[in-house]
């Protein structure tokens, strides 16, 4: 970032300050709207970050409805309404892709795999290169990985405890297909849910979220044991 956009960030931050000082917020003589305030940090975003291997500026910093309604939530400190909330999950539902042949489940092995992985979608990486899940960042998965994280419930036993004996009989089809849509589009079931949507934005391909289902639901897998 050169000399003219640190200023530019800093008087970004020395307009908010004097705003909320004088407590007045977008009314306030001394302060920008927040329209004002968006389309300058937008304009120094683009001209202080440039595009470096497969990142590319504009899909990073990328928004849809969805985003700008759970970002502006969190701005307010309220949570969204429960109409936008459930109008939101609507729009993401109708964005899941469902399996080629209703083939939900995968190889759990290459699922760990996958889960294990946090590679992928840096300048570094090369354009077609798989990249991984890097789920335990966040799950519980095999009880034998002790290295995870806490910001997501624990998935250990996962299928177990809701009773998928076998994926494939008639009883299991709505927590398979339940499993595969929150990985696909986690917003389709909670708008402003923090996991990543890992099939709708391309950071996992078809495959891949069918053995991250396997790791989750098949019974031989060590998540079940």
């Amino acid at each position: 970032m050169n000399r003219k956009h640190v200023f530019a960030l800093s008087l970004v931050a020395a307009v908010v300050v004097a705003g909320c000082a004088a407590g007045g917020g977008a009314s306030s003589s001394v302060s920008m709207t927040s329209a004002e305030l968006d389309a300058l940090t937008r304009k120094i975003v683009n001209e202080s970050f440039h595009d470096k291997g497969i990142v590319k500026v504009k899909a990073a910093f990328a928004d849809d409805e969805t985003l700008k309604a759970c970002n502006a939530a969190d701005v307010s400190g309220k949570p969204l309404d429960e109409a936008t909330a459930k109008r939101l999950e609507a729009l993401n539902l109708q964005t899941i892709k469902w399996p080629a042949g209703g083939k939900y489940l995968g190889d759990w092995k290459e699922g760990e795999k996958i889960a294990q992985s946090g590679r992928g979608m840096t300048w570094t990486d090369q354009a077609g290169a798989a990249n991984g899940g890097n789920c335990y960042n966040c799950h519980q998965i095999d009880k034998k990985e002790i290295s995870f994280g806490t910001i997501g419930p624990s998935l250990y036993n996962y299928g177990k405890l809701r009773g998928v004996a076998d994926p494939n009989s008639p009883q299991s089809q709505e927590i398979v297909k339940y499993t595969w849509g929150k990985i696909w589009n986690a917003k389709a079931y909670n708008a402003c849910s923090n996991m990543p949507r890992a099939g709708h934005m391309g950071i996992l391909t078809e495959k891949q979220v069918a053995d991250i289902v396997a790791l989750l639901l098949d019974p031989k897998s060590p998540v079940n044991q």
